[in-house]
C-alpha cells in the first residue's frame, strides 16, 4: 500500500516482484519449499558427514562444513519470508524487518565469498605447494581463517546497515524486488539517492578482488595439474577442485549479474530471475555438486546415512 500523504513516514515495505497472479502462487509455492527443504537437508547432511567422519577432519573439507553450515542460514534470511508472501495478499515487511533481512544475507553472502577465496588459496597451496601445505595449513590457521571469514563478514556490513536505518522513507513503498536489497531499497529514501552509486562502487570492488584472486589461484591450480604427467594423477588432482570450481563459478557468476551492472536496468522479470539464482538456486546446487563431484564426500555420506539406520534399528 503506498501512503497518500507524501510527508508521512512509512513504517513498512510492499514486495511487488512477486507473480501478479493470485490462483497461481501455489505453483511457486510449492516447488520453492521442496527446494528449501533440500536445501536445508543437504547441507546438514555435507555438515554432518564432514564433522563424523576423522577421516575428512583437514582444511579442505572443514572449509566445505562451514560453507554449508553458513548456506542453511542464507536461505533462511530470504526463502521463508518469500514464502509467507506467496501465500499471503499483503506481502509486506517492516522497515526494522527489511534491515535485518539485507544485514543477515548480505553478511552471510560475504562470509561464504571470504571462504571460497580461502578455500581457493588452501587449493592453491595443497597443489602448487604440497610439500609445504601441512606445516601452512595447520589446524589452527584453519580455525581462524573460518572464524574470521564469519567475522569480517558480518562486521564489514555494520556500517551500511546503520547508515540506512538512519535514512528517511516518506514515499512510495514498494520494494520491486522479493526480498530486501540494498539498491531498490535505497530509491525509497526521501533524501539524495548519489549514494546509490557509491554503494555499487563498493560491492563492485569487493566482488572484483575477490573474483580476481580466486581466478588467479585457479589458472596456477590448472596449470600445475597440466603438468603433472600421468593421466591419473591430473585427474586426482582436478577432483579435489572441481567442486570448489563449480561452486565458485555458481556463486559468483549469478551475484555479478546482480550487482555489477551499475546504472544498467533490467525488466523485473529479469530481476526476479536472477535474484532467485544466486538467493535460491546456487544454494540448491552446492550440495549436488559437492556430494556427486567428490569421492570421499559420497563415502562419508553413506556412512553418516547408514549410522542413521543403525541408530533408528536400535532405537525400534
Amino acid at each position: 500500500m503506498v501512503r497518500s500523504n507524501q510527508t508521512s513516514m512509512v513504517t513498512e515495505f510492499f514486495f511487488s516482484g512477486f507473480p501478479k497472479f493470485e490462483d497461481g502462487n501455489l505453483l511457486f509455492f510449492i516447488p520453492l519449499f521442496i527446494i528449501y527443504i533440500f536445501i536445508i537437508i543437504g547441507n546438514l547432511i555435507v555438515f554432518f558427514a564432514v564433522r563424523m567422519d576423522t577421516h575428512m577432519h583437514n582444511p579442505m573439507y572443514n572449509f566445505i562444513s562451514i560453507f554449508s553450515f553458513l548456506e542453511i542460514w542464507y536461505t533462511t534470511a530470504t526463502i521463508p519470508k518469500m514464502l509467507c508472501n506467496l501465500v499471503s495478499k499483503k506481502r509486506t515487511i517492516s522497515i526494522m524487518g527489511c534491515l535485518l533481512q539485507m544485514y543477515f544475507f548480505h553478511s552471510l553472502g560475504n562470509s561464504e565469498g571470504i571462504l571460497l577465496t580461502t578455500m581457493a588459496i588452501d587449493r592453491y597451496v595443497a597443489i602448487c605447494n604440497p610439500l609445504r601445505y601441512p606445516t601452512i595449513m595447520t589446524p589452527r590457521l584453519c580455525t581462524q581463517l573460518s572464524i574470521g571469514s564469519c567475522i569480517f563478514g558480518f562486521l564489514v556490513l555494520l556500517p551500511e546497515i546503520a547508515w540506512i536505518s538512519t535514512l528517511p522513507f516518506c514515499g512510495p513503498n514498494q520494494i520491486h524486488q522479493i526480498f530486501c536489497d540494498f539498491e531498490p531499497v535505497l530509491r525509497l529514501a526521501c533524501t539524495d539517492t548519489s549514494m546509490i552509486l557509491i554503494e555499487d562502487v563498493i560491492h563492485a570492488i569487493a566482488i572484483i578482488f575477490s573474483v580476481l584472486i580466486i581466478s588467479l589461484s585457479y589458472i596456477r591450480i590448472i596449470t600445475m595439474i597440466l603438468r603433472i604427467p600421468s593421466a591419473e594423477g591430473r585427474q586426482k588432482a582436478f577432483s579435489t577442485c572441481a567442486s570448489h570450481l563449480g561452486v565458485f563459478l555458481m556463486f559468483y557468476g549469478s551475484v555479478s549479474l546482480m550487482y555489477l551492472r551499475f546504472s544498467a536496468t533490467f525488466p523485473p522479470i529479469l530481476d526476479t530471475i536472477i535474484a532467485l539464482m544466486f538467493a535460491v538456486l546456487a544454494p540448491f546446487f552446492n550440495p549436488i555438486i559437492y556430494s556427486l563431484r567428490n569421492k570421499d564426500m559420497k563415502i562419508a555420506i553413506k556412512k553418516l546415512l547408514c549410522l542413521q539406520k543403525v541408530f533408528y534399528a536400535s532405537a525400534s
